[in-house]
């Protein structure tokens, strides 16, 4: 209600005496007061009523809330929980039931919010930061496979109504188109056998290039999975764009309008038939659309295969004087008594702990800088933080 806060029963007085003496119509004095003729005939009881003392603001709380908690039960929370300072939400309830009974027992929600009431609630630890690094700038190529960059170009349907996801490679350098596989989800391991086939007809590229989503980067420390972990380990530089600028892979997205101008448009009825139909346009992109960039001939005069070919990946080694540690399938290493989570996307695989001081080891997968392990300190290493040059 939008009385004035200065005096509120002396402003509800006067619009009462005005009432009362007819001057002016209760509109034109509701109109004025700028509240509603409800709330004018409201006071005007309620003066009637109580005088004076009725014109001030009541309290506002409920006089009777379902499910409140009575104090009995508040006090044996507090009481179990300052004999027990460790016990959760959960396991305080659990005795409480065990000990009295179930009847008025309050729930798990609502003993946590009594312990954060009281400052009994132990919250959760918050994170020391790690060392900041800067990404490299992203590669200009200046020869083919310097540089691949691979997107999804977004699921569509085709003629049986069957949802596919088409994942596309290219050569930045030529422009030369390396893959259109018509995929049923992004799923890891089928991309993973896509980027097989072709490491194994084109070779390996220096780099790749691409966006910070699932199943290229991930949320954990340096961006990567286990798919942009595996590039790693077949001797694969990984440039992520920055998050939210595909103008960054500009030239990628215009190859997906392209596609999807020419082929995803009017599918055929059967993912087979749709990669046949894809095949085909991705040997006439490569062979016969004329390109602007290269004087109207096409990428295939450009490109060059590479001399790199994938080979058996094996675990890391690294140099005398560090500390090797192989992390578990939960992304766990054991050292000295003591799990620390390192990250999933390097399982299966060593790291390398080097000595920076006397109680703390920079930790690598490989060349690759994931953060420092502080043995004081238990849980989560302090991973690296991965800015962009500003």
């Amino acid at each position: 209600m939008p009385w004035k806060t200065n005096d509120r029963v002396e402003q509800r007085y006067d619009l009462i005496r005005q009432m009362m003496t007819a001057e002016l119509t209760v509109s034109e004095l509701c109109r004025r007061a700028k509240i509603s003729r409800k709330t004018a005939y409201k006071w005007r009881k309620r003066y009637q009523k109580g005088r004076l003392k009725a014109l001030a603001d009541g309290c506002r709380a409920p006089k009777k809330v379902f499910g409140r908690t009575v104090e009995l039960w508040l006090e044996r929370v507090r009481r179990l929980r300052k004999r027990r300072p460790t016990w959760g939400a959960r396991k305080l309830r659990y005795r409480l039931a065990r000990d009295f009974g179930a009847a008025g027992l309050p729930s798990v929600a609502a003993i946590t919010r009594w312990l954060k009431r009281w400052g009994l609630a132990r919250g959760k630890r918050r994170r020391k930061p790690g060392p900041v690094v800067l990404r490299a700038p992203l590669r200009a190529p200046r020869r083919s496979n310097e540089v691949w960059t691979v997107d999804f170009k977004g699921s569509y349907l085709i003629g049986d109504g069957t949802r596919v996801e088409p994942l596309t490679v290219r050569d930045l350098y030529s422009r030369y188109g390396l893959l259109v596989g018509l995929q049923r989800s992004q799923g890891m391991k089928e991309t993973r056998k896509g980027f097989a086939k072709i490491f194994n007809k084109h070779g390996l590229p220096e780099r790749i290039r691409c966006d910070n989503g699932t199943p290229f980067g991930g949320a954990g420390p340096t961006g990567l999975t286990r798919l942009s972990a595996w590039w790693v380990k077949l001797g694969i530089q990984v440039e992520f764009i920055a998050p939210g600028r595909p103008d960054q892979n500009g030239a990628h997205e215009q190859f997906h309008r392209v596609y999807k101008r020419e082929v995803a448009r009017n599918p055929a009825q059967t993912i087979a038939g749709q990669q046949r139909r894809g095949n085909r346009w991705l040997k006439d992109y490569n062979e016969e659309r004329p390109h602007e960039a290269w004087g109207m001939k096409p990428p295939v005069e450009r490109y060059r295969g590479s001399r790199r070919k994938p080979g058996k990946t094996l675990p890391w080694s690294y140099p005398a004087g560090w500390e090797r540690r192989w992390v578990k399938g939960n992304g766990e290493i054991n050292r000295k008594g003591k799990r620390r989570f390192i990250g999933e996307a390097f399982v299966g695989d060593y790291v390398g702990l080097k000595r920076r001081s006397a109680k703390v080891w920079q930790v690598y997968f490989g060349p690759i800088f994931i953060g420092e392990l502080h043995e004081n300190e238990t849980g989560n290493i302090r991973t690296a933080r991965y800015e962009r040059p500003k």
